[in-house]
């Protein structure tokens, strides 16, 4: 791609709570795009971008699929995200390689608890972002409550650039706030058709000061049109959008649309504003990663094609035709087929085969690809998600991706011997695919235990792994992945003497533990100086130290949230090598871990339920007895709102108790929140009272 077409690409990612409206909004700007010919629901299971056949059975999307469209002589590379929170990593490396995003919120409910973890995700990558408020034909909607909602509850800067005309059965089209003027769309041409008329009477008032609103939001991002505002002058449409565009791509405001995707109003609208506001590659700032080999130096690189190449791998997907394809963001430079790039992360360079152009589950082959493009590569062997490939003459290290613990685990095991190959085949594939996913082997039981982000994460992998590979397999109950940590500080000192005939070993540890941060397992330091303990040697007591977190003292389950500090250690020069105070600094962890009060933890779930009047005390008394704490009970629209806190281990199930509860009347969804020390009478049954 040329550096002058660049100011005409966006790519972005249309994300959301579950069942917004997010897959039936890309589908109809497929449509107008004139990508597809006709329109897939999700319901019937034929949408372009619910390709996997879990994802049509359950009318859900579970994977991120990739596209391209073209509107109005500007290219647009479209990534259809998952709403459920168990495939949240989905959304999160989505939205780590794109430039901008719409939200869309549903007209009913407005923000819902995954609208506020991936518009968090959205903030943390920097991604500036449109709102799209869908839905307006459904009873109970209101535009103007989903916009107040923004506000409340993710602190945003909403700025409605429309308003509806009509509600739930009557909505028929929108006000457009900068040209003032009425968009009706026509039912019976599939939203293809619509047209642009005055401003219905009763809606004059309401729109005039709606576009001041707007204009009075947005001046202020642009020395110009702030200028002409306060002189009173009357501001052309070009200037309002330079300006609203300006605010957008800074991130201090969002601009605000409204429509219903499946009666096939709004998109067109929505389009347009995708072109005007959201920003091109050249709009943000230059890429800046680290150098390999220094990684205190940083790098810079502008984000067009006579750059060295920089890439980043953001998805592992197997293909049945292709094989293992890694998709990339390219930030800079060019790549052709057959090149050669360099994985920062191994060390290790790789030629690429093939270059492939993603349509969903289809794809086109391409010579290259440059600064700017999302497309999928063939040929790289060794890759991870987050992996950063580049020109092997410019070695850079880019910011890799958050990557969220399992809290949940089920034994598997083959039902035949035939099914073990595949079945490690399976599960070898869909690790190297899914970084949430976890596979291990219980040391004392022998059994395969894989380990998700929920219930339906691994329902799916199991479903997969069934079809895909015909993998006959038993599955065991669901099982909490429970932690443990320190409550106090503790040390210990531990020699560690082997003699054989041929090996003399010898090293003295003085390790203290303590509670340290909860986001990450072991914190490490060292007192000691390198004069008294060599670099090799310090690291080795790091590395017993990690070792020694992988297994608790209470029960078994992995350590979290731990600080060791290395206060002293001696050196016999005859004797010590770094192995021996690998050993020695286990030792001694594992004696202060003991020591240090330790205690056992939970994963706990923020838990939110919709449920009619009548049946929120029978809810309410569900969760009590689920050791739940109810935090808020408030309205939303004319349902119930129950915020609640509840521990993983109560919630296995709950789909259908909370069905038989409120008549199949009541909804939720579930998070997790954070770890939480377990009551004594659950650490009893958990440990058998032997602790």
């Amino acid at each position: 791609m040329k550096v002058q077409d660049l100011p005409r690409l966006r790519n972005i990612g249309i994300m959301a709570h579950i069942d917004a409206g997010k897959t039936t909004t890309t589908e109809r700007i497929l449509f107008y795009t004139g990508k597809i010919h006709k329109v897939g629901e999700v319901h019937d299971g034929n949408t372009t971008m619910d390709w996997m056949e879990q994802e049509q059975e359950r009318g859900i999307t579970i994977t991120a699929a990739a596209i391209t469209a073209y509107w109005k002589d500007h290219t647009v590379n479209i990534i259809d995200t998952p709403g459920h929170v168990d495939f949240t990593v989905e959304v999160e490396r989505s939205l780590r390689v794109l430039d901008g995003a719409i939200a869309v919120f549903d007209g009913v409910h407005g923000v819902e608890p995954q609208s506020e973890t991936v518009w968090r995700q959205a903030d943390k990558y920097k991604v500036p972002r449109l709102a799209f408020v869908n839905k307006l034909d459904r009873v109970g909607a209101s535009f103007d409550e989903s916009v107040q909602s923004m506000r409340d509850r993710l602190a945003a800067n909403p700025v409605p650039f429309q308003l509806p005309i009509g509600s739930e059965d009557s909505f028929v089209g929108v006000v457009d706030l900068i040209t003032l003027k009425a968009y009706y769309w026509d039912g019976d041409a599939l939203g293809q058709a619509f047209r642009i008329e005055e401003i219905p009477d009763e809606l004059k008032d309401e729109a005039e000061l709606g576009r001041m609103q707007l204009i009075e939001a947005v001046a202020e991002f642009d020395d110009h049109t702030m200028e002409k505002f306060l002189e009173g002058k009357d501001l052309t449409e070009e200037e309002i959008r330079r300006a609203a565009r300006k605010g957008c791509i800074a991130m201090k405001m969002v601009p605000v649309f409204c429509g219903s995707a499946f009666k096939n109003k709004g998109i067109q609208p929505l389009l347009d504003a995708v072109t005007w506001y959201l920003p091109s590659p050249l709009d943000l700032p230059d890429v800046v990663g680290l150098d390999p080999a220094d990684e205190s130096k940083s790098i810079t690189r502008r984000r067009i094609p006579d750059e060295p190449l920089t890439m980043l791998a953001f998805k592992i997907q197997n293909d049945p035709f292709v094989g293992q394809i890694t998709y990339v963001r390219v930030y800079s430079g060019k790549l052709a087929t057959s090149e050669t790039v360099y994985n920062a992360r191994t060390g290790k360079r790789e030629r690429i085969s093939k270059i492939l152009r993603m349509e969903a589950n289809q794809r086109q082959e391409v010579d290259f690809i440059e600064a700017g493009d999302i497309a999928a590569v063939a040929g790289l062997k060794v890759v991870a998600t987050g992996d950063t490939l580049c020109d092997p003459k410019y070695p850079i290290v880019l910011e890799s991706l958050d990557v969220p613990e399992p809290v949940i685990s089920i034994a598997i095991e083959p039902k035949s011997s035939a099914d073990a190959p595949k079945m490690t085949k399976a599960l070898e594939r869909f690790e190297n695919e899914d970084p949430t996913l976890k596979v291990s082997v219980n040391a004392e039981t022998g059994q395969t235990l894989l380990s998700g982000m929920g219930e339906l994460h691994l329902e799916i992998i199991i479903d997969r792994m069934q079809r895909e590979f015909r993998v006959g397999a038993n599955i065991g109950n669901p099982q909490v992945n429970y932690r443990e940590t320190v409550s106090t500080a503790s040390k210990a000192e531990k020699v560690f003497e082997r003699e054989t005939e041929k090996l003399h070993q010898w090293a003295r540890v003085v390790i203290q533990v303590e509670p340290g941060p909860q986001t990450a397992a072991l914190t490490f330091e060292s007192k000691v100086g390198k004069d008294k303990l060599n670099d090799e040697m310090q690291r080795a007591v790091k590395a017993g130290c990690e070792e020694a977190v992988q297994v608790g003292v209470i029960a078994g389950y992995a350590m979290t949230g731990v600080k060791a500090t290395l206060l002293d250690a001696t050196v016999d020069p005859e004797r010590s090598e770094a192995s021996a105070f690998k050993i020695a600094a286990g030792m001694a962890m594992r004696d202060a871990m003991r020591n240090a009060k330790p205690i056992l933890l939970e994963p706990v779930m923020s838990l939110e339920v919709l449920v009619p009047d009548e049946f929120l005390s029978n809810i309410i008394k569900d969760l009590n007895s689920r050791r739940a704490r109810v935090n808020n009970v408030g309205m939303r629209g004319h349902l119930q709102e129950v915020d609640a806190i509840a521990p993983l281990s109560e919630m296995f199930g709950y789909t259908t108790d909370l069905r038989s509860v409120s008549q199949g009347r009541a909804t939720y969804t579930m998070r997790f929140a954070a770890y939480e020390q377990v009551p004594d009478s659950v650490l009893q049954k958990i440990t058998g009272g032997g602790f």
